[in-house]
């Protein structure tokens, strides 16, 4: 994966979203047009969600991610002259405007795909219309093809979507330009998002707007960056998700993803040493949590399984929680650590479509089934217009819970039923006990306790380790009496210790990152 290097003092690690998103599935998985012209519908109504330009048209980044719609796909290829095999899949990829650039970046995604067994039947170039755009977004446009994909005969969908995953991978890290990016290639969804207005999104890409394009699950997303600069390959969805919010631990899931990468072995999986980093380092925290995701589904997890590792809600404190339930978290506790937001997911990989929080549940997500078998879920209510009386549930999703659809079985899945499926799936209560050992703590022990002092020769202790007031009453006598930390705002107004005239404390001196 290409690291890009900072150009200017702008550095991009400082990347952090605010956003609007959501999706559309049929419970039944059949496809249709309204599906994806309600989820274009639902993403103008997010415009107030995001930023634009003073140009009016420049946006920070929309798009939809849509499950595979094989007929449609298959019909524009054929209109190409491509030969399609019964299998195939399609990505797409954003290439340089210079010629020379974007024919040396095609030659070796086509060397990575061949490499690895498949076939090229050929690329196509998106229509575009360009009026749509403004200024800065026409400054950095890149070229914006389709390359479709052969599978051998035979092969499995699984199998086919782990190599395809390993050719884009390797064709990332080969490519020496930064202009090129694999939005996506796979032959469960596809990728249709930039740098422009939601309302402009069905101009500006035509293939929205035509009657053969029919999907049964269709996720989108408004951008709205805090405090980044607008970038046509960071507008959400990503290859599987789409994400309101920010990953305030990023620094240690990214530094902790590359201290595990050779622990990712998987029968079903070649070797991957090659694809080091494994997920991007730089950029978008929402990026690379779908990198990461990303690998654990390569690696033969399924979605649902792999976003309840990485977004597991806050288990440990739970008294009632499943004894079954509570093994499966601690079991994946001690692989991998969590990644924490506030964040808002949805997601597909053609089987699921799924949405859930993190454990903080700061960000909101809420959904709507009505009586033709359709669920919405947003960031917000009213992004469609529907008749009250044919909703036949409604709600929210509360901290750390997840919703999903089964898109195979035609089943909602709840919190409790996706909990029921994860913790039969191996026996973790046995794995624990086999592995792990716990150990024994003496929380008063006499013979170590601190003597007693008086209250003139505690008082100077005090003011040599310089606690306030208001710390030994909120912070310290707190954990005295709870045996816990205190729970407060995020909030403070504390002079710099830098500029203040009194003698600080050295911890004074740091501060902890917040989005």
């Amino acid at each position: 994966m290409t690291e890009r290097t900072t150009k200017s003092l702008y550095n991009p690690e400082f990347e952090r979203d605010s956003c609007g998103f959501g999706l559309i599935a049929n419970l039944d998985d059949m496809p249709s047009q309204w599906v994806v012209q309600t989820a274009i519908a639902a993403l103008a109504r997010l415009t107030h969600r995001g930023a634009v330009a003073a140009d009016g048209k420049t946006g920070d980044g929309c798009g939809l991610l849509i499950k595979f719609p094989t007929a449609f796909l298959r019909a524009v290829g054929e209109e190409q002259g491509f030969a399609l095999n019964k299998r195939f899949a399609a990505g797409t990829v954003f290439l340089s405007q210079d010629d020379d650039v974007a024919n040396a970046a095609r030659r070796v995604i086509d060397r990575a795909i061949e490499e690895i067994g498949l076939e090229v039947a050929g690329w196509r170039e998106v229509p575009l219309d360009v009026s749509v755009c403004g200024e800065q977004a026409l400054v950095t446009l890149p070229k914006i093809e389709q390359v479709f994909v052969n599978a051998p005969d035979g092969m499995p969908r699984g199998r086919f979507n782990r190599r395809l995953f390993l050719a884009r991978r390797r064709a990332e890290n080969r490519v020496e330009d930064a202009e090129t990016y694999i939005a996506s290639l796979s032959s469960v969804t596809i990728s249709y998002k930039g740098m422009i207005m939601p309302s402009a999104l069905p101009v500006f890409y035509p293939d929205l707007r035509d009657p053969r394009l029919e999907s049964s699950v269709c996720l989108f997303h408004q951008r709205f960056s805090t405090n980044t600069l607008p970038e046509w390959r960071l507008a959400q969805p990503f290859r599987f998700l789409a994400h309101n919010g920010e990953i305030n631990t990023i620094n240690g899931n990214r530094n902790w993803a590359q201290a595990r990468a050779k622990n990712f072995i998987s029968d079903k999986l070649d070797d991957i040493s090659d694809l080091n980093p494994i997920i991007s380092l730089t950029g978008s925290d929402s990026s690379s949590l779908d990198n990461m995701l990303e690998v654990l589904r390569a690696g033969g997890m399924d979605v649902i399984q792999a976003m309840r590792i990485l977004l597991p809600p806050a288990w440990q404190t739970v008294d009632n929680i499943d004894p079954d339930v509570r093994a499966f978290y601690e079991f994946y506790d001690c692989q991998l650590e969590p990644w924490d937001g506030p964040a808002g997911i949805v997601l597909t990989d053609g089987r699921y479509a799924v949405c859930c929080l993190d454990r903080n549940g700061l960000r909101p997500a809420r959904y709507v089934i009505t009586k033709d078998r359709h669920i919405t879920i947003a960031s917000e209510v009213g992004v469609y217009d529907y008749d009250e009386a044919d909703i036949v549930r409604k709600g929210r999703l509360g901290p750390g819970e997840m919703l999903a659809v089964d898109l195979v079985n035609a089943r909602l899945l709840d919190n409790d039923e996706i909990h029921d499926i994860l913790k039969t799936r191996a026996p973790y209560k046995k794995w624990l006990k086999k592995g792990v050992r716990y150990l024994d703590s003496q929380l008063v022990d006499t013979e170590t306790a601190a003597e007693p002092m008086d209250s003139e020769t505690l008082a100077s202790y005090q003011k040599m380790f310089n606690l306030s007031r208001e710390e030994l009453g909120e912070v310290v006598a707190v954990l005295a009496n709870a045996e816990m930390e205190a729970v407060g705002s995020m909030g403070d107004d504390t002079p710099m210790a830098v500029l203040s005239k009194k003698v600080r404390s050295p911890f004074d001196y740091f501060r902890q990152q917040f989005a």
